[in-house]
């Protein structure tokens, strides 16, 4: 009964728990969100969204960073655990 569902991490709510599965970023911005940790297989939370929804808040590893929609639209997740 486990279906894995990817979507954007744009998409997701606070409080979601999702694995990484991709990022379709470009130069500056794909190595520095590497060398923050967001990586294939890490597992991220989301935080808070703004009250317009840009940018949103993530935690990976011991890291807060937020991220403009421009950016986490361009990265792919699956959620883990939680509610459905």
């Amino acid at each position: 009964m486990s279906e894995s569902k990817n979507m954007l991490l744009s998409e997701c709510k606070p409080g979601d728990e999702v694995l990484i599965k991709s990022l379709s970023l470009e130069g500056t911005m794909r190595r520095r969100l590497l060398d923050l940790g967001f990586v294939r297989g890490s597992e991220l939370k989301v935080i808070q969204k703004s009250p317009l929804g840009d940018p949103m808040a993530f935690r990976v590893s011991d890291t807060t960073i937020a991220l403009r929609k421009e950016e986490s639209s361009k990265i792919i997740v699956e959620k883990i655990g939680g509610d459905e």
